[in-house]
């Protein structure tokens, strides 16, 4: 864990049309995010283009790209120049067949740590995420140097120049067990790029309170765990043929392992920057020592679906 305090910046902004233009954007974003003193800057999940899962249609496999690839080339360079820690989130193409809803990250250094892949796929009206993503593996990638990353079934911790990070996307954002074992990893801050929305018809009726169940549930993994979070979503509606679309609703956030709001958006184009000082991890832990209490012995259960009659 660090001594020294870090500073979060995340990018909550609409799709661009195309690839080379959601690049520029974002190398703009980060730039403005770094000059503001963002140490670690996140960017929306699958960030590269319009969320494409809106319905099924294989023509659209061909937006996914390789890691290494051109996008995290780009950013490693980036990275490098304003010596920023990135996370990346893009569609990647593992191998043919396998693509995965995968987040990069990247050091200070632009050394490409390596990937985090989406454990928890949705699929829901305009969310069809299980035709396009295999869900990230649940094995240790022992590819990767154990002196810069901490892993346990497919979750992750990056040890970065700034701060040892977890990164976990969207739908996991509702899994208590996915935001536990990040933080038994060794994160002191948990992001979530996220892509969130409304459909339009529902959003007189259950908006307000759907905004408010994202943000609760983030904030608890804060509390539950004594860690940062940071979510940053997308923003803007997005149209589909056949469909009513939908609304990316953004409302992003950075909140404290009080679970106090330290910054928080509305639902246009914004940067969000806090300062995280990890001492306060320690306060809060030695106050409110969940983990200290965890009846580990008790918990076996947890590993069944369902244990009802």
């Amino acid at each position: 864990m660090s001594s020294q305090p870090f500073t979060v910046g995340i990018v909550q902004d609409a799709a661009a049309a195309t690839a080379a233009e959601a690049l520029a954007a974002a190398a703009a974003r980060i730039r403005e995010a770094a000059a503001r003193g963002a140490q670690i800057i996140c960017l929306k999940e699958l960030f590269a283009a319009p969320y494409f899962c809106k319905v099924e249609q294989a023509e659209r496999f061909d937006l996914a790209e390789p890691v290494p690839g051109p996008t995290t080339d780009a950013m490693q360079a980036l990275a490098r120049e304003l010596a920023v820690v990135l996370i990346v989130p893009l569609f990647e193409r593992q191998a043919p067949g396998v693509y995965r809803n995968s987040a990069a990250v990247i050091d200070a250094d632009g050394a490409l740590l390596g990937v985090y892949r989406k454990m928890h796929i949705p699929d829901d009206p305009l969310f069809l995420e299980k035709y396009y993503f295999a869900p990230g593996d649940g094995v240790p990638d022992r590819t990767l140097d154990p002196r810069r990353v901490a892993q346990a079934s497919g979750f992750r911790v990056w040890k970065t120049r700034y701060a040892d990070i977890g990164v976990l996307i969207c739908w996991d954002q509702w899994y208590p067990e996915a935001a536990r074992i990040t933080a038994l990893l060794g994160a002191e801050v948990l992001f979530y790029p996220t892509a969130i929305g409304w459909h339009p018809a529902e959003k007189a009726a259950f908006g307000p309170a759907q905004v408010e169940a994202w943000r609760t549930m983030q904030r608890a993994h804060a509390i539950a765990n004594g860690v940062f979070v940071a979510s940053p979503n997308r923003v803007g509606f997005e149209a589909e043929p056949g469909t009513d679309g939908l609304e990316f609703f953004g409302h992003s956030f950075i909140s404290d392992p009080f679970g106090r709001l330290l910054a928080d958006a509305g639902t246009d184009p914004d940067i969000l920057i806090a300062r995280c000082d990890p001492r306060l991890i320690e306060d809060t832990r030695r106050n409110w020592p969940f983990l200290r209490d965890r009846r580990i012995d008790a918990y076996a259960p947890i590993l069944n679906r369902y244990l009802g009659p």
